[in-house]
């Protein structure tokens, strides 16, 4: 019970954080990425933000055993870069830099009754389910 509590609210401080910095909404993202035309660094920011946080986050969360939930810490050590990583993070920028969208912020918009997202999310999902049809151990 702990557990689903503490993601709720995690979830739910994410997304009002993903509310109020505007990164719901695609066209501020496609703005970010628009080098050549009207630049908005605002996302810089956000992600300049996000990175501070997680440094001290995984700083502590490598110390201890268990997490506030009291689940066993998991930290991923792999430091392969291949080209599973490679491909992946190509098709994740592409089609970010298409919508506007990575799944987080999709879920906001799409909460938020955003019509870009009533197509993203789904086709989002698709590409997740067909992931794991052509990458599960048979």
């Amino acid at each position: 019970m702990l557990r689903l509590l503490i993601a709720g609210l995690s979830g739910l401080v994410f997304g009002l954080g993903l509310i109020a910095s505007g990164m719901s909404n695609p066209a501020k993202v496609k703005g970010f990425l628009d080098l050549a035309g009207a630049w908005d660094p605002s996302l810089a920011l956000v992600m300049g933000g996000a990175i501070a946080v997680g440094v001290f986050a995984f700083a502590t969360g490598k110390r201890r055993e268990r997490a506030w939930s009291g689940e066993r810490m998991e930290i991923p050590n792999i430091r392969v870069i291949d080209a599973r990583l490679i491909v992946g993070g190509l098709l994740f920028g592409i089609g970010w830099g298409i919508a506007g969208f990575c799944p987080g912020p999709a879920l906001v918009a799409l909460g938020s009754g955003m019509d870009a997202a009533l197509i993203f999310v789904p086709a989002m999902l698709a590409g997740m389910l067909l992931h794991d049809q052509f990458t599960q151990p048979r």
